[in-house]
């Protein structure tokens, strides 16, 4: 590592980000990136280890959570450069992020290059600028052994959680699930929005909207030309089309307000309808639909159509209009930049953060400016900005829209909703606002000019004046009917900080003008309109962290962590490709259940906060993170094993459905399999006979053997009723065994209807799509597995042949040449064979022993000659094993770069 020879090593996590830096500190300081963490608790223990050991890798129970790290396998190069760089630097910076994942990393680094703590100069700044390096670097600190503490108790907590629970999974739900301790808590919230939909039953009530109009004369004329536009437009018409035509007209929409005096409220139609028709209303029809998906009076809908017949007089009561003020959001945090993004971008959490972190750390702008950060960290929950940061955007305001747009007597300063948060840190907000998004839109990418423009203008409209709305509001009376409608609207007479964030789109209609009070005003039309209560809104990614927030659950660096593996899981998915609504499987169900049933502290969500806020205290407060981990274990133990003992297994549970097997005839039932819910044919577990041993005629308390049909090759199995006892096959005579076995022969066979459903419970049956079995040319139908979704041949079982389809996309995934077994040993377990097989990058080899073992062999590092003969050696065996073609029904044959989605058979045809 010459480079670094005589200068200060700097070290932070990513190349862009060493390469933004870099072009600050000058000569003197050499710049290395870790590419994220070295170091970890290692995933399983070493061979030979004791069993207490096994339970917990990296963790030693015994004395007290004591941790042991251990050099990530893919990052043992990059520590072995950083140490030769270290040992001939003159010092070394820890130039990671300022958060407290950031402070774990440093010191796991100086750990691993064997920098004694109280050496390690650590820097941290939130915005990659010259004066942010500068000060920074000018004061460097020692690192926040707290804080790393904190992240290390966080780390354990997941690991006990992760390594204990899952097994209990494993055990009484499905193998290979996994649990975590926040992601399982926003499991639940999910979980528990989905019954409060599925609980929910409608309420019925009613509104009354009156259409008037100041143009008495032309009031019928006007009525016909609405009822005309409404019947060509049909079903489908808009609130924003209609909004058009009524502006357009002079026509003032009102709702019903008051009767009597008091607010008008009836969930009885036909009180509705006598309402409408003494205030004018002319009954045509009453169309009644049934709707037999729905709940309660939802299931009966009616609607009234008719017109204005001989209406009483209306005149306009008041007319008062306001001046109001809006002010402007608050600079983004992490939280309200992911929601923001989401709603107006439509950019999951993830993405968002992506996004975020390259303009955090550098984009190349060309020519002067190079290398740039453009915006401040964003993981932050503090809306706090610089007094140089507020300086330069009320420059900027003043210059480029004008004095009255910047406000005259003090800057605005935004106090942070979470108590919590560090003012030292601050909101997200661009680096340099003179750097519009406009001026480099060409050196972005569409997503960062996109997500740039988004925090810039939120951050430049917050140091704006307020907007101003004069707001008018209009009473329509019918003295007749002791009734008033009221109606209201808004007229934007000043932007303010609006000129930079943009007016939002209102489906407002425009007030007729010439509206005063005490002049009379004509109905065009009534429309007395059914209406239900909604259930709970589902979550989206963006309210469902905005939940998480609310809670205390979580912090600004997790959120889209826990949203993503909480779907990774499938525990909760969206609706369907297009409405990303979340909704929880049946999945996420049967494991919530399971784990409130064992660990209810765990899987509260007080509890889940409070724990956040212990963690919170370790690192502001010196709270002892020993104690907090046995203070967590104690307790959890105790129900880990009680569960393990007594929890029954969720595929136990059975719930009776409405439909018949189409095979046998016999009830179906709901179970639960490693995918979801699906329907079971009653008649697969054939009733056990009782049978009298010559040995042992009754069980040991008394109660009658039972003998269970044998399954497969399997013998007849004999319990007692509740399977608690078991009679072992060899303490019976060889006539018992003869009469058993020809008794178990005789039962009759199960019957092994299953079937997948949909989310109403009802069958859903094998989608044939237009892609064919090479095996036997049949369409293939799609269905989803453990992994996801894959074709298969309609002939199954018969013919046994899928094709796998890409996670992501659904694509087709089109076969590839079988790995070729190898007499090279595997490096890492040195035990297993290599496999050769090939890829986008050419060939390489791997432990033919994945996903147990991981191990691999660099092909170019190999010598040449033995490079030639393990080519030669492929080429032959591809020669000998070749793959069929995958075709469409229309001949069209499919390659992986073609990214080919199958399509429903009659679709495609």
């Amino acid at each position: 590592m010459k480079d670094a020879q005589g200068r200060h090593l700097v070290i932070v996590e990513s190349p862009t980000k060493a390469k933004t830096i870099n072009k600050y500190l000058g000569r003197d300081y050499h710049v290395m990136a870790s590419v994220g963490h070295v170091r970890d608790l290692p995933k399983s223990a070493p061979k030979g280890s004791s069993k207490e050991d096994q339970v917990l890798p990296g963790v030693d129970l015994a004395r007290n959570f004591e941790p042991t790290y251990e050099i990530l396998p893919d990052k043992k190069d990059t520590v072995s450069n950083l140490r030769k760089a270290a040992k001939v630097a003159t010092d070394v910076y820890f130039a990671t992020d300022l958060d407290r994942e950031g402070e774990a990393i440093a010191w796991h680094l100086a750990e691993a290059l064997k920098v004694p703590t109280d050496q390690a100069k650590r820097v941290v700044f939130n915005a990659i600028t010259k004066s942010a390096l500068e000060e920074a670097f000018a004061r460097p600190r020692g690192i926040a052994i707290p804080r790393v503490d904190a992240q290390q108790t966080r780390r354990i907590l997941d690991r006990i959680v992760g390594y204990q629970v899952s097994p209990l999974l494993w055990r009484k739900v499905a193998g290979g699930l996994s649990a975590g301790r926040v992601q399982s808590v926003a499991t639940r919230l999910v979980v528990e929005r989905e019954r409060a939909i599925e609980a929910f039953v409608p309420e019925e009530f009613w509104k009354l909207t009156g259409f008037f109009t100041p143009k008495m004369d032309e009031a019928k004329k006007l009525g016909d030309a609405w009822r005309d536009f409404l019947k060509k437009s049909g079903e489908d018409v808009t609130i924003k089309n209609q909004n058009g035509f009524l502006s357009e007209n002079g026509v003032l929409r009102a709702e019903l307000d008051t009767v009597g005096g008091r607010k008008w409220k009836t969930d009885d139609r036909e009180q509705a309808l006598a309402l409408a028709e003494s205030l004018g209303f002319v009954l045509d029809d009453a169309v009644e639909t049934e709707h037999p998906d729905e709940k309660g009076p939802a299931q009966k809908q009616v609607r009234f159509l008719g017109g204005i017949g001989n209406a009483p007089d209306y005149k306009i009561q008041s007319v008062e209009t306001k001046r109001t003020k809006r002010r402007p959001a608050p600079p983004f945090i992490t939280s309200t930049l992911q929601q923001r993004a989401s709603s107006y971008l439509g950019f999951n959490l993830k993405r968002t953060m992506r996004v975020a972190q390259q303009l955090y750390e550098g984009i190349d702008l060309k020519g002067s400016r190079g290398q740039t950060g453009l915006i401040t960290y964003m993981r932050t929950d503090s809306t706090f900005l610089s007094g140089e940061a507020i300086g330069a955007a009320r420059g900027y305001i003043e210059d480029k829209l004008g004095k009255n747009y910047r406000p005259e007597d003090k800057p605005r300063f935004y106090k942070s909703s979470n108590q919590d948060a560090q003012e030292a840190h601050e909101a997200i907000r661009p680096t340099d606002v003179t750097i519009t998004p406009s001026s480099i839109q060409n050196q972005l990418s569409e997503e960062q000019f996109r997500l740039y423009d988004l925090i810039w203008r939120r951050f430049v409209a917050c140091q704006m004046v307020d907007a101003q709305f004069d707001s008018t509001s209009i009473i329509i009376a019918c003295e007749k009917a002791e009734a008033t409608f009221r109606a209201s609207g808004s007229v934007l007479v000043f932007d303010g900080f609006m000129r930079i964030s943009g007016v939002p789109k209102s489906d407002e209609v425009l007030l007729p003008k010439g509206l005063e009070e005490n002049k009379p005003i004509a109905p065009i039309d009534l429309d007395p309109r059914q209406q239900f209560t909604s259930p709970p809104a589902r979550y989206t990614e963006a309210s469902l962290q905005k939940e998480l927030e609310k809670e205390g659950i979580g912090r600004p660096s997790t959120y889209a962590a826990i949203i993503g593996t909480i779907q990774d899981r499938k525990y909760v998915e969206t609706v369907n490709a297009r409405d990303k609504r979340l909704m929880a499987t049946d999945l996420g169900k049967v494991v919530t259940d399971k784990l409130i049933e064992a660990f209810p502290e765990i899987l509260d969500v007080g509890y889940t906060r409070d724990l956040e806020a212990q963690l919170d205290d370790i690192e502001n407060d010196g709270r002892d993170w020993r104690k907090t981990l046995g203070d967590f274990y104690k307790p959890f133990k105790v129900q880990l094993d009680d569960a393990m003992a007594n929890m029954t297994h969720a595929k136990a549970a059975t719930e009776v459905s409405d439909h018949l097997c189409p095979t046998c005839g016999s009830p179906c039932e709901y179970r639960l399999g490693k995918n979801g819910r699906f329907l079971s044919c009653t008649a697969f577990n054939v009733p056990p006979v009782e049978v009298r041993p010559e040995k042992d005629p009754v069980a040991p308390d008394g109660s009658p053997w039972l003998l269970h049909k044998a399954k497969g090759k399997a013998r007849p199995k004999i319990t007692t009723a509740d399977g608690e006892t078991k009679l072992g096959w060899t303490k019976l005579s060889k006539t018992d065994k003869e009469r058993f076995m020809n008794l178990s022969e005789q039962m009759p066979e199960p019957c092994k209807y299953a079937c997948p459903i949909d989310r109403n419970g009802n069958p859903q049956a094998p989608e044939l799509t237009d892609v064919l079995c090479p095996v036997d040319g049949e369409p293939m139908i799609q269905r989803t597995g453990r992994f996801g979704p894959f074709l298969a041949s309609s002939n199954y079982p018969a013919v046994q042949y899928i094709l796998k389809l890409h996670p992501k996309t659904g694509a087709v995934v089109t076969p590839k040449v079988e790995p070729l077994v190898t007499e090279m040993v595997c490096p890492k377990c040195e035990e297993r064979p290599l496999n050769l097989r090939d890829g986008k990058h050419g060939l390489w080899l791997g432990c033919s022993g994945f996903p147990k073992c991981r191990g691999r062999e660099g092909f170019t590092k190999l010598p040449e000659e033995e490079q030639a003969d393990l080519t030669k050696l492929w080429e032959k065996h591809v020669k000998e094993h070749p793959l069929p073609e995958v075709k469409t029904a229309d001949g069209r044959v499919l390659h992986d770069e073609d990214n080919y989605v199958p399509q429903p058979l009659e679709a495609a045809g």
